[in-house]
Protein backbone atom coordinates (compact mmCIF):
# COMPACT_ATOMS: atom_id res chain seq x y z
CA UNK A 1 0.00 0.00 0.00
CA UNK A 2 2.92 2.24 -0.59
CA UNK A 3 2.35 5.64 -2.12
CA UNK A 4 5.80 6.90 -1.39
CA UNK A 5 6.44 10.61 -1.65
CA UNK A 6 10.21 10.72 -1.57
CA UNK A 7 12.50 13.68 -1.79
CA UNK A 8 12.29 14.90 -5.34
CA UNK A 9 13.54 17.78 -7.41
CA UNK A 10 10.45 18.77 -9.36
CA UNK A 11 10.63 21.33 -12.14
CA UNK A 12 9.52 24.85 -11.40
CA UNK A 13 5.92 23.94 -12.19
CA UNK A 14 3.60 21.31 -13.57
CA UNK A 15 1.24 23.32 -15.78
CA UNK A 16 -1.32 20.52 -16.09
CA UNK A 17 -1.40 19.96 -12.34
CA UNK A 18 -1.64 23.68 -11.68
CA UNK A 19 -4.53 23.95 -14.11
CA UNK A 20 -6.34 21.05 -12.43
CA UNK A 21 -5.89 22.58 -8.98
CA UNK A 22 -7.00 25.99 -10.26
CA UNK A 23 -10.22 24.49 -11.63
CA UNK A 24 -10.92 22.83 -8.29
CA UNK A 25 -10.20 25.98 -6.32
CA UNK A 26 -12.60 27.92 -8.52
CA UNK A 27 -15.35 25.36 -7.87
CA UNK A 28 -14.78 24.51 -4.20
CA UNK A 29 -17.39 26.87 -2.77
CA UNK A 30 -19.99 26.00 -5.37
CA UNK A 31 -19.45 22.30 -4.62
CA UNK A 32 -19.85 22.90 -0.88
CA UNK A 33 -23.14 24.66 -1.62
CA UNK A 34 -24.67 21.96 -3.81
CA UNK A 35 -28.02 20.85 -2.48
CA UNK A 36 -28.79 17.38 -1.23
CA UNK A 37 -30.98 16.88 -4.29
CA UNK A 38 -28.07 17.75 -6.59
CA UNK A 39 -25.78 15.35 -4.76
CA UNK A 40 -28.36 12.60 -4.96
CA UNK A 41 -28.61 13.13 -8.71
CA UNK A 42 -24.81 13.00 -9.04
CA UNK A 43 -24.55 9.75 -7.07
CA UNK A 44 -27.32 8.21 -9.14
CA UNK A 45 -25.44 9.18 -12.30
CA UNK A 46 -22.25 7.68 -10.88
CA UNK A 47 -24.04 4.36 -10.37
CA UNK A 48 -25.08 4.36 -14.03
CA UNK A 49 -21.58 5.20 -15.20
CA UNK A 50 -19.99 2.68 -12.86
CA UNK A 51 -22.15 -0.15 -14.14
CA UNK A 52 -20.96 0.58 -17.68
CA UNK A 53 -17.32 -0.05 -16.77
CA UNK A 54 -17.67 -2.59 -13.93
CA UNK A 55 -16.86 -5.68 -15.99
CA UNK A 56 -13.87 -4.09 -17.74
CA UNK A 57 -12.62 -2.71 -14.43
CA UNK A 58 -12.75 -6.11 -12.69
CA UNK A 59 -11.28 -8.04 -15.61
CA UNK A 60 -8.43 -5.58 -16.11
CA UNK A 61 -7.55 -5.54 -12.41
CA UNK A 62 -7.55 -9.34 -12.26
CA UNK A 63 -5.23 -9.50 -15.26
CA UNK A 64 -2.87 -6.84 -13.90
CA UNK A 65 -2.72 -8.66 -10.56
CA UNK A 66 -1.78 -11.88 -12.34
CA UNK A 67 -4.82 -13.83 -11.16
CA UNK A 68 -4.96 -17.07 -13.18
CA UNK A 69 -7.35 -16.87 -16.11
CA UNK A 70 -10.85 -18.15 -15.31
CA UNK A 71 -10.01 -18.41 -11.61
CA UNK A 72 -12.88 -17.82 -9.19
CA UNK A 73 -10.48 -15.42 -7.43
CA UNK A 74 -11.35 -12.87 -10.11
CA UNK A 75 -14.36 -12.27 -7.88
CA UNK A 76 -12.09 -10.39 -5.48
CA UNK A 77 -11.78 -7.65 -8.06
CA UNK A 78 -15.55 -7.39 -8.45
CA UNK A 79 -16.22 -7.36 -4.70
CA UNK A 80 -13.38 -5.07 -3.60
CA UNK A 81 -13.82 -2.82 -6.62
CA UNK A 82 -17.14 -1.98 -8.33
CA UNK A 83 -19.27 -3.70 -5.67
CA UNK A 84 -17.80 -1.71 -2.78
CA UNK A 85 -18.07 1.59 -4.69
CA UNK A 86 -21.67 0.84 -5.68
CA UNK A 87 -22.46 0.05 -2.04
CA UNK A 88 -20.85 3.33 -1.00
CA UNK A 89 -23.07 5.21 -3.45
CA UNK A 90 -26.16 3.51 -2.05
CA UNK A 91 -25.20 4.33 1.52
CA UNK A 92 -24.68 7.99 0.71
CA UNK A 93 -27.92 8.12 -1.27
CA UNK A 94 -29.81 6.78 1.73
CA UNK A 95 -28.18 9.29 4.08
CA UNK A 96 -28.65 12.31 1.82
CA UNK A 97 -32.27 11.44 1.09
CA UNK A 98 -33.01 11.81 4.82
CA UNK A 99 -30.48 14.48 5.75
CA UNK A 100 -33.18 17.00 6.64
CA UNK A 101 -33.38 16.62 10.41
CA UNK A 102 -30.97 13.66 10.04
CA UNK A 103 -34.01 11.43 10.19
CA UNK A 104 -32.07 8.45 8.82
CA UNK A 105 -30.62 8.09 12.31
CA UNK A 106 -34.11 7.51 13.71
CA UNK A 107 -34.23 4.17 11.91
CA UNK A 108 -30.92 2.84 13.26
CA UNK A 109 -31.05 0.66 16.36
CA UNK A 110 -28.82 1.67 19.23
CA UNK A 111 -27.98 0.39 22.69
CA UNK A 112 -25.69 1.13 25.60
CA UNK A 113 -22.60 -1.06 25.92
CA UNK A 114 -21.19 -2.31 29.22
CA UNK A 115 -18.75 0.60 29.04
CA UNK A 116 -21.61 3.09 28.90
CA UNK A 117 -21.01 3.94 25.23
CA UNK A 118 -23.65 4.20 22.54
CA UNK A 119 -23.45 1.42 19.96
CA UNK A 120 -25.37 2.00 16.72
CA UNK A 121 -26.21 -0.95 14.46
CA UNK A 122 -25.34 -0.10 10.84
CA UNK A 123 -25.49 -3.63 9.36
CA UNK A 124 -28.07 -4.88 8.65
CA UNK A 125 -30.14 -1.76 8.03
CA UNK A 126 -32.65 -2.96 5.41
CA UNK A 127 -34.36 -6.13 4.24
CA UNK A 128 -31.74 -6.78 1.58
CA UNK A 129 -28.91 -6.82 4.10
CA UNK A 130 -30.90 -9.06 6.44
CA UNK A 131 -30.96 -11.59 3.61
CA UNK A 132 -27.56 -11.10 1.96
CA UNK A 133 -25.65 -10.70 5.25
CA UNK A 134 -27.77 -13.12 7.26
CA UNK A 135 -26.43 -13.39 10.80
CA UNK A 136 -23.85 -10.61 10.32
CA UNK A 137 -24.07 -7.56 12.57
CA UNK A 138 -21.93 -4.43 12.61
CA UNK A 139 -22.11 -1.86 15.39
CA UNK A 140 -20.42 1.52 15.52
CA UNK A 141 -19.28 2.27 19.06
CA UNK A 142 -19.38 6.00 19.50
CA UNK A 143 -16.90 7.97 21.56
CA UNK A 144 -17.69 8.34 25.23
CA UNK A 145 -20.10 11.18 25.88
CA UNK A 146 -22.18 10.51 22.76
CA UNK A 147 -25.65 9.22 23.59
CA UNK A 148 -29.07 8.86 22.04
CA UNK A 149 -30.02 12.40 22.98
CA UNK A 150 -27.03 14.08 21.32
CA UNK A 151 -26.17 11.59 18.54
CA UNK A 152 -27.42 13.96 15.85
CA UNK A 153 -25.10 16.66 17.19
CA UNK A 154 -22.19 14.28 16.52
CA UNK A 155 -23.27 13.25 13.03
CA UNK A 156 -22.91 14.95 9.64
CA UNK A 157 -21.71 18.23 11.16
CA UNK A 158 -20.70 19.40 7.70
CA UNK A 159 -24.40 19.64 6.90
CA UNK A 160 -25.33 21.74 9.93
CA UNK A 161 -24.33 24.92 8.12
CA UNK A 162 -26.98 25.94 5.56
CA UNK A 163 -25.81 25.13 2.04
CA UNK A 164 -25.78 28.76 0.91
CA UNK A 165 -23.37 29.70 3.72
CA UNK A 166 -20.84 26.90 3.27
CA UNK A 167 -17.30 27.36 2.02
CA UNK A 168 -15.25 24.56 0.56
CA UNK A 169 -11.68 23.35 0.60
CA UNK A 170 -9.35 21.73 -1.90
CA UNK A 171 -7.90 18.39 -0.84
CA UNK A 172 -5.45 15.86 -2.20
CA UNK A 173 -6.17 12.13 -1.99
CA UNK A 174 -3.16 9.88 -2.48
CA UNK A 175 -4.68 6.65 -3.72
CA UNK A 176 -3.77 3.17 -2.55
CA UNK A 177 -2.15 0.71 -4.94
CA UNK A 178 -3.70 -2.52 -3.74
CA UNK A 179 -7.51 -2.44 -3.38
CA UNK A 180 -9.40 -0.75 -6.20
CA UNK A 181 -12.27 0.70 -4.14
CA UNK A 182 -10.04 2.56 -1.68
CA UNK A 183 -9.34 5.62 -3.83
CA UNK A 184 -12.94 6.33 -4.93
CA UNK A 185 -14.28 5.73 -1.43
CA UNK A 186 -11.69 8.12 0.00
CA UNK A 187 -12.77 10.65 -2.62
CA UNK A 188 -16.40 10.22 -1.51
CA UNK A 189 -15.36 10.89 2.09
CA UNK A 190 -13.86 14.23 1.17
CA UNK A 191 -16.59 15.29 -1.26
CA UNK A 192 -19.76 14.24 0.53
CA UNK A 193 -18.83 14.10 4.21
CA UNK A 194 -16.43 17.05 4.33
CA UNK A 195 -17.58 19.29 1.44
CA UNK A 196 -14.14 19.30 -0.17
CA UNK A 197 -13.20 19.12 -3.83
CA UNK A 198 -10.51 16.56 -4.62
CA UNK A 199 -7.49 16.00 -6.78
CA UNK A 200 -6.91 12.24 -6.75
CA UNK A 201 -3.34 11.16 -7.43
CA UNK A 202 -3.39 7.53 -8.49
CA UNK A 203 -0.82 5.11 -7.15
CA UNK A 204 1.52 3.97 -9.94
CA UNK A 205 0.84 0.34 -9.02
CA UNK A 206 -2.79 0.51 -10.15
CA UNK A 207 -3.04 3.69 -12.17
CA UNK A 208 -4.52 1.53 -14.96
CA UNK A 209 -7.76 2.15 -13.07
CA UNK A 210 -7.68 5.85 -13.90
CA UNK A 211 -9.45 5.35 -17.22
CA UNK A 212 -12.28 3.45 -15.53
CA UNK A 213 -12.57 5.95 -12.69
CA UNK A 214 -12.70 8.88 -15.09
CA UNK A 215 -15.78 7.29 -16.65
CA UNK A 216 -17.41 6.11 -13.41
CA UNK A 217 -16.83 9.42 -11.62
CA UNK A 218 -17.47 11.63 -14.63
CA UNK A 219 -20.45 13.37 -12.94
CA UNK A 220 -18.04 14.69 -10.30
CA UNK A 221 -15.46 15.68 -12.90
CA UNK A 222 -18.13 17.53 -14.88
CA UNK A 223 -18.96 19.54 -11.73
CA UNK A 224 -15.27 20.48 -11.37
CA UNK A 225 -15.33 18.72 -7.99
CA UNK A 226 -12.79 16.07 -8.96
CA UNK A 227 -9.63 15.70 -11.00
CA UNK A 228 -7.75 12.42 -11.44
CA UNK A 229 -4.04 12.45 -12.23
CA UNK A 230 -1.21 9.95 -12.57
CA UNK A 231 2.43 10.23 -11.65
CA UNK A 232 5.22 9.13 -9.42
CA UNK A 233 6.84 10.49 -6.29
CA UNK A 234 7.61 13.82 -7.94
CA UNK A 235 3.93 14.46 -8.71
CA UNK A 236 2.93 13.43 -5.19
CA UNK A 237 5.52 15.74 -3.66
CA UNK A 238 4.46 18.65 -5.86
CA UNK A 239 0.79 18.28 -4.96
CA UNK A 240 1.46 17.79 -1.25
CA UNK A 241 3.34 21.08 -1.20
CA UNK A 242 1.00 22.95 -3.54
CA UNK A 243 -0.11 26.15 -1.81
CA UNK A 244 -3.74 25.70 -2.91
CA UNK A 245 -4.03 22.13 -1.60
CA UNK A 246 -5.43 22.60 1.89
CA UNK A 247 -5.78 19.01 3.18
CA UNK A 248 -4.27 15.61 2.39
CA UNK A 249 -5.54 12.07 2.82
CA UNK A 250 -3.20 9.14 2.31
CA UNK A 251 -3.76 5.41 2.30
CA UNK A 252 -0.40 3.70 2.27
CA UNK A 253 2.64 2.94 4.35
CA UNK A 254 3.69 4.72 7.53
CA UNK A 255 7.04 5.48 5.89
CA UNK A 256 5.25 7.33 3.09
CA UNK A 257 3.21 9.31 5.61
CA UNK A 258 6.31 10.30 7.58
CA UNK A 259 8.14 11.26 4.42
CA UNK A 260 5.32 13.64 3.56
CA UNK A 261 4.97 15.13 7.04
CA UNK A 262 8.57 15.22 8.27
CA UNK A 263 10.69 14.78 5.16
CA UNK A 264 12.80 11.87 3.89
CA UNK A 265 15.68 10.07 5.57
CA UNK A 266 17.85 11.82 8.10
CA UNK A 267 16.08 15.11 7.47
CA UNK A 268 12.79 13.54 8.44
CA UNK A 269 14.19 11.98 11.61
CA UNK A 270 15.66 15.32 12.66
CA UNK A 271 12.40 17.16 11.96
CA UNK A 272 10.36 14.62 13.88
CA UNK A 273 12.72 14.85 16.86
CA UNK A 274 12.49 18.65 16.78
CA UNK A 275 8.72 18.60 16.28
CA UNK A 276 8.97 20.67 13.11
CA UNK A 277 6.91 19.09 10.35
CA UNK A 278 7.54 20.13 6.76
CA UNK A 279 3.81 20.18 6.08
CA UNK A 280 1.36 21.63 8.57
CA UNK A 281 -1.82 20.99 6.59
CA UNK A 282 -4.46 18.71 8.08
CA UNK A 283 -3.52 15.15 7.13
CA UNK A 284 -5.74 12.11 7.61
CA UNK A 285 -4.52 8.61 6.90
CA UNK A 286 -5.01 4.84 6.91
CA UNK A 287 -1.67 3.10 7.16
CA UNK A 288 -2.00 -0.59 7.96
CA UNK A 289 -0.75 -2.58 10.93
CA UNK A 290 0.53 -5.87 12.25
CA UNK A 291 -3.02 -7.17 12.51
CA UNK A 292 -3.72 -10.11 14.81
CA UNK A 293 -6.16 -12.99 14.64
CA UNK A 294 -6.78 -14.52 18.06
CA UNK A 295 -7.92 -18.14 18.12
CA UNK A 296 -9.73 -18.91 21.38
CA UNK A 297 -9.70 -22.56 22.58
CA UNK A 298 -13.05 -24.30 22.72
CA UNK A 299 -15.10 -27.33 21.66
CA UNK A 300 -14.40 -26.98 17.94
CA UNK A 301 -15.44 -29.90 15.73
CA UNK A 302 -13.47 -31.15 12.74
CA UNK A 303 -15.82 -29.18 10.48
CA UNK A 304 -15.23 -26.05 12.60
CA UNK A 305 -11.48 -26.48 12.25
CA UNK A 306 -11.82 -26.74 8.47
CA UNK A 307 -14.15 -23.75 8.06
CA UNK A 308 -12.09 -21.50 10.31
CA UNK A 309 -8.92 -22.61 8.51
CA UNK A 310 -10.52 -21.31 5.30
CA UNK A 311 -11.33 -18.13 7.21
CA UNK A 312 -7.73 -17.66 8.40
CA UNK A 313 -6.36 -18.45 4.94
CA UNK A 314 -8.68 -15.77 3.52
CA UNK A 315 -7.55 -13.23 6.09
CA UNK A 316 -3.99 -13.78 4.90
CA UNK A 317 -4.24 -14.65 1.22
CA UNK A 318 -7.00 -12.34 -0.03
CA UNK A 319 -5.41 -10.13 -2.69
CA UNK A 320 -2.34 -12.38 -2.43
CA UNK A 321 -1.60 -10.97 1.03
CA UNK A 322 -1.42 -7.32 -0.04
CA UNK A 323 -3.97 -5.92 2.40
CA UNK A 324 -3.45 -3.41 5.18
CA UNK A 325 -5.79 -5.47 7.35
CA UNK A 326 -4.44 -8.93 6.45
CA UNK A 327 -3.77 -11.26 9.35
CA UNK A 328 -0.07 -10.95 10.11
CA UNK A 329 0.13 -12.57 13.52
CA UNK A 330 -1.91 -15.65 14.34
CA UNK A 331 -2.21 -15.87 18.13
CA UNK A 332 -2.82 -19.44 19.26
CA UNK A 333 -3.60 -21.26 22.53
CA UNK A 334 -0.36 -23.13 23.18
CA UNK A 335 -1.89 -26.02 25.13
CA UNK A 336 -4.97 -26.53 22.93
CA UNK A 337 -5.13 -30.06 21.55
CA UNK A 338 -6.66 -28.82 18.28
CA UNK A 339 -3.96 -26.27 17.48
CA UNK A 340 -1.86 -28.52 15.24
CA UNK A 341 -4.85 -29.69 13.24
CA UNK A 342 -5.99 -26.11 12.67
CA UNK A 343 -2.57 -25.14 11.32
CA UNK A 344 -2.45 -28.22 9.12
CA UNK A 345 -5.82 -27.23 7.69
CA UNK A 346 -4.64 -23.67 7.04
CA UNK A 347 -1.65 -25.02 5.15
CA UNK A 348 -3.83 -27.34 3.07
CA UNK A 349 -6.23 -24.53 2.18
CA UNK A 350 -3.42 -22.22 1.08
CA UNK A 351 -1.72 -25.03 -0.85
CA UNK A 352 -4.91 -25.82 -2.79
CA UNK A 353 -5.87 -22.22 -3.55
CA UNK A 354 -5.22 -21.03 -7.10
CA UNK A 355 -1.61 -19.80 -7.22
CA UNK A 356 -1.28 -16.04 -7.22
CA UNK A 357 1.94 -14.22 -7.91
CA UNK A 358 3.29 -11.62 -5.51
CA UNK A 359 2.43 -8.80 -7.90
CA UNK A 360 3.00 -5.84 -5.58
CA UNK A 361 6.41 -4.11 -5.93
CA UNK A 362 8.95 -4.95 -3.26
CA UNK A 363 7.23 -8.15 -2.13
CA UNK A 364 10.21 -10.37 -2.87
CA UNK A 365 12.47 -8.30 -0.65
CA UNK A 366 9.93 -8.07 2.16
CA UNK A 367 9.38 -11.83 2.10
CA UNK A 368 13.13 -12.44 2.23
CA UNK A 369 13.52 -10.05 5.16
CA UNK A 370 10.63 -11.70 6.99
CA UNK A 371 12.20 -15.13 6.49
CA UNK A 372 15.67 -13.93 7.52
CA UNK A 373 14.35 -12.84 10.91
CA UNK A 374 12.84 -16.23 11.68
CA UNK A 375 13.99 -19.53 13.06
CA UNK A 376 12.25 -22.79 12.15
CA UNK A 377 10.65 -21.10 9.15
CA UNK A 378 7.77 -22.99 7.54
CA UNK A 379 6.75 -22.52 3.92
CA UNK A 380 3.25 -23.28 2.71
CA UNK A 381 3.73 -24.36 -0.90
CA UNK A 382 1.66 -22.47 -3.50
CA UNK A 383 2.82 -24.17 -6.68
CA UNK A 384 4.04 -21.66 -9.23
CA UNK A 385 3.50 -18.75 -6.82
CA UNK A 386 5.92 -17.82 -4.02
CA UNK A 387 5.36 -19.88 -0.89
CA UNK A 388 3.54 -18.36 2.05
CA UNK A 389 6.22 -17.81 4.71
CA UNK A 390 5.19 -18.73 8.26
CA UNK A 391 7.42 -18.05 11.27
CA UNK A 392 6.62 -19.64 14.64
CA UNK A 393 7.58 -16.89 17.05
CA UNK A 394 7.45 -18.81 20.30
CA UNK A 395 9.94 -16.85 22.35
CA UNK A 396 8.93 -13.47 20.91
CA UNK A 397 12.57 -12.39 20.97
CA UNK A 398 12.61 -10.50 17.67
CA UNK A 399 10.58 -7.29 17.73
CA UNK A 400 10.51 -7.37 13.91
CA UNK A 401 7.44 -9.60 13.90
CA UNK A 402 5.60 -7.34 16.32
CA UNK A 403 6.51 -4.03 14.74
CA UNK A 404 6.87 -4.51 10.96
CA UNK A 405 3.99 -4.76 8.51
CA UNK A 406 5.12 -7.31 5.93
CA UNK A 407 2.51 -6.54 3.23
CA UNK A 408 3.08 -9.86 1.49
CA UNK A 409 2.02 -13.53 1.83
CA UNK A 410 3.64 -14.16 5.19
CA UNK A 411 2.61 -14.32 8.84
CA UNK A 412 3.97 -15.27 12.24
CA UNK A 413 2.41 -17.32 14.98
CA UNK A 414 2.57 -16.63 18.69
CA UNK A 415 1.40 -18.95 21.44
CA UNK A 416 -0.08 -18.15 24.84
CA UNK A 417 -0.14 -20.99 27.34
CA UNK A 418 -3.24 -20.12 29.38
CA UNK A 419 -5.70 -23.01 29.10
CA UNK A 420 -8.76 -21.24 30.48
CA UNK A 421 -10.49 -19.47 27.53
CA UNK A 422 -11.28 -16.27 29.44
CA UNK A 423 -7.79 -15.96 30.89
CA UNK A 424 -6.29 -16.77 27.52
CA UNK A 425 -8.41 -14.17 25.68
CA UNK A 426 -7.54 -11.46 28.18
CA UNK A 427 -3.83 -12.32 27.82
CA UNK A 428 -4.02 -12.34 24.02
CA UNK A 429 -5.75 -8.96 23.89
CA UNK A 430 -3.27 -7.48 26.33
CA UNK A 431 -0.41 -8.85 24.24
CA UNK A 432 -1.81 -7.35 21.03
CA UNK A 433 -2.49 -3.98 22.65
CA UNK A 434 0.94 -3.69 24.20
CA UNK A 435 3.16 -5.25 21.54
CA UNK A 436 1.76 -5.13 18.03
CA UNK A 437 2.27 -2.11 15.81
CA UNK A 438 -0.86 -0.32 14.67
CA UNK A 439 -4.52 -0.47 15.57
CA UNK A 440 -6.39 -0.90 12.28
CA UNK A 441 -8.08 -4.28 12.73
CA UNK A 442 -8.12 -7.29 15.02
CA UNK A 443 -9.97 -10.60 14.64
CA UNK A 444 -11.23 -13.08 17.25
CA UNK A 445 -12.35 -16.61 16.39
CA UNK A 446 -14.36 -18.09 19.27
CA UNK A 447 -16.96 -20.84 19.67
CA UNK A 448 -20.42 -19.60 20.75
CA UNK A 449 -20.37 -22.01 23.71
CA UNK A 450 -17.14 -20.39 24.87
CA UNK A 451 -18.79 -16.96 24.75
CA UNK A 452 -21.69 -18.29 26.79
CA UNK A 453 -19.27 -19.81 29.29
CA UNK A 454 -17.46 -16.51 29.71
CA UNK A 455 -20.78 -14.66 29.87
CA UNK A 456 -22.11 -12.19 27.33
CA UNK A 457 -21.60 -9.15 29.54
CA UNK A 458 -18.10 -10.13 30.60
CA UNK A 459 -17.19 -10.97 27.00
CA UNK A 460 -18.18 -7.46 25.92
CA UNK A 461 -16.08 -6.02 28.75
CA UNK A 462 -13.11 -7.98 27.42
CA UNK A 463 -13.76 -6.85 23.83
CA UNK A 464 -13.90 -3.24 25.00
CA UNK A 465 -10.23 -3.57 26.00
CA UNK A 466 -9.21 -4.53 22.45
CA UNK A 467 -7.91 -1.23 21.05
CA UNK A 468 -8.54 -1.53 17.31
CA UNK A 469 -10.55 0.59 14.92
CA UNK A 470 -12.30 -2.52 13.65
CA UNK A 471 -12.88 -5.67 15.68
CA UNK A 472 -14.26 -8.78 13.99
CA UNK A 473 -15.70 -11.63 16.04
CA UNK A 474 -15.94 -14.79 13.92
CA UNK A 475 -15.51 -12.49 10.94
CA UNK A 476 -12.65 -10.75 9.15
CA UNK A 477 -12.26 -7.02 9.61
CA UNK A 478 -12.05 -6.79 5.82
CA UNK A 479 -15.82 -7.18 5.94
CA UNK A 480 -15.89 -3.80 7.68
CA UNK A 481 -14.16 -2.34 4.62
CA UNK A 482 -16.71 -3.85 2.24
CA UNK A 483 -19.66 -2.69 4.36
CA UNK A 484 -19.22 1.01 3.67
CA UNK A 485 -21.64 2.04 6.41
CA UNK A 486 -18.81 1.07 8.77
CA UNK A 487 -16.29 3.81 9.59
CA UNK A 488 -12.86 2.61 8.47
CA UNK A 489 -9.69 3.67 10.24
CA UNK A 490 -7.39 3.24 13.20
CA UNK A 491 -8.38 3.33 16.84
CA UNK A 492 -8.41 7.03 17.84
CA UNK A 493 -5.42 8.58 19.55
CA UNK A 494 -2.55 8.41 17.08
CA UNK A 495 -0.58 11.57 16.36
CA UNK A 496 1.55 12.81 13.49
CA UNK A 497 4.75 11.85 15.32
CA UNK A 498 3.42 8.40 16.26
CA UNK A 499 0.94 7.77 13.50
CA UNK A 500 0.97 3.94 13.42
CA UNK A 501 -2.28 2.99 11.59
CA UNK A 502 -3.32 6.55 10.87
CA UNK A 503 -5.64 9.35 11.89
CA UNK A 504 -9.34 9.66 11.12
CA UNK A 505 -12.08 7.48 9.62
CA UNK A 506 -13.27 7.10 6.03
CA UNK A 507 -16.27 5.38 4.33
CA UNK A 508 -18.81 5.85 7.14
CA UNK A 509 -21.80 6.59 4.91
CA UNK A 510 -23.90 7.57 7.96
CA UNK A 511 -21.33 10.35 8.52
CA UNK A 512 -20.75 9.79 12.24
CA UNK A 513 -18.28 12.38 13.52
CA UNK A 514 -17.34 10.90 16.92
CA UNK A 515 -16.42 7.27 16.38
CA UNK A 516 -14.29 5.02 18.54
CA UNK A 517 -14.51 1.68 16.73
CA UNK A 518 -16.59 -0.79 14.76
CA UNK A 519 -17.47 -4.24 16.11
CA UNK A 520 -18.52 -6.86 13.55
CA UNK A 521 -20.01 -10.22 14.48
CA UNK A 522 -20.66 -13.14 12.13
CA UNK A 523 -21.82 -16.75 12.52
CA UNK A 524 -19.18 -19.21 13.75
CA UNK A 525 -20.62 -21.86 11.46
CA UNK A 526 -22.05 -21.42 7.94
CA UNK A 527 -25.44 -22.46 6.65
CA UNK A 528 -26.68 -25.22 6.66
CA UNK A 529 -24.32 -26.73 9.26
CA UNK A 530 -25.25 -24.03 11.75
CA UNK A 531 -28.80 -25.40 11.92
CA UNK A 532 -27.56 -28.44 13.84
CA UNK A 533 -26.34 -26.16 16.62
CA UNK A 534 -29.40 -23.93 16.71
CA UNK A 535 -27.99 -21.13 14.55
CA UNK A 536 -30.30 -18.83 12.65
CA UNK A 537 -28.07 -17.63 9.83
CA UNK A 538 -28.70 -18.34 6.16
CA UNK A 539 -25.13 -17.32 5.26
CA UNK A 540 -23.15 -20.10 3.55
CA UNK A 541 -19.43 -19.80 2.80
CA UNK A 542 -18.89 -16.02 2.46
CA UNK A 543 -18.33 -14.82 -1.12
CA UNK A 544 -14.98 -13.22 -0.26
CA UNK A 545 -13.47 -16.49 1.02
CA UNK A 546 -10.52 -17.59 -1.14
CA UNK A 547 -12.14 -21.04 -1.19
CA UNK A 548 -15.45 -19.85 -2.66
CA UNK A 549 -15.81 -21.59 -6.02
CA UNK A 550 -18.43 -19.10 -7.23
CA UNK A 551 -16.74 -15.91 -6.10
CA UNK A 552 -16.40 -14.48 -9.61
CA UNK A 553 -20.07 -15.08 -10.39
CA UNK A 554 -21.19 -13.79 -6.99
CA UNK A 555 -19.10 -10.64 -7.33
CA UNK A 556 -20.78 -9.81 -10.62
CA UNK A 557 -24.29 -10.66 -9.34
CA UNK A 558 -23.86 -8.71 -6.11
CA UNK A 559 -22.61 -5.66 -8.01
CA UNK A 560 -25.61 -5.77 -10.31
CA UNK A 561 -27.84 -6.17 -7.28
CA UNK A 562 -26.34 -3.10 -5.60
CA UNK A 563 -26.93 -1.19 -8.83
CA UNK A 564 -30.64 -2.02 -8.91
CA UNK A 565 -31.92 -4.22 -6.05
CA UNK A 566 -34.72 -6.58 -7.00
CA UNK A 567 -36.37 -9.66 -5.57
CA UNK A 568 -35.98 -11.23 -9.02
CA UNK A 569 -32.19 -11.15 -8.64
CA UNK A 570 -32.16 -12.95 -5.29
CA UNK A 571 -32.60 -16.58 -6.46
CA UNK A 572 -29.45 -16.54 -8.64
CA UNK A 573 -27.45 -14.98 -5.81
CA UNK A 574 -28.59 -17.57 -3.29
CA UNK A 575 -28.06 -20.45 -5.71
CA UNK A 576 -24.48 -19.42 -6.44
CA UNK A 577 -23.86 -18.72 -2.76
CA UNK A 578 -24.90 -22.27 -1.89
CA UNK A 579 -22.81 -23.71 -4.73
CA UNK A 580 -19.76 -21.70 -3.63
Amino acid sequence: MENAVKKAEPPASYPDLDAAVDQLVAAKDSWARTSNAERIAILSDIKDQLMKVAAGWAETAARKKLIPENSALMGEEWISGPYAVMAGCNGLLHTLSQMEGKTYLDHLKSRETVTGQTAVTVVPHNIWEHLLFSGVKAEVWMAKGVNGANLKDHTAKAYDTPAEKRSGKTSLVLGAGNIAAIAPLDVFQKLFSENQVVILKMNPVNDYLADYLKIALKPLIDHDALRIVKGGADVGAYLCNHPDVEEIHITGAETSHDSIVWGPGEEGLANKKAGTPKITKRITSELGAVCPTIVVPGPWTSADLQFQAEHIATQKMHNSGFNCVACQMLILPGTWDKKAKLLDNVENVIRKTDPRMAYYPGAEGRLAEFEDHGDNVIKFDRGTAPACVVVPNKDDSDAFFRQTEVFAPAFSTYEIADADPETYLRSAIRYANENLHGTLGGNILIHPKTIRKIGKKKFEEIIAEFRYGAIAINAWTGLGFLATACPWGAFPGHTLDNVQSGIGFAHNTNMFDSVERVVIKAPFRPFPRNLLSGGITLLPRPPYFVTNKKQQKLGMLLTRFQYKPSWLKMPRIFLNALLG
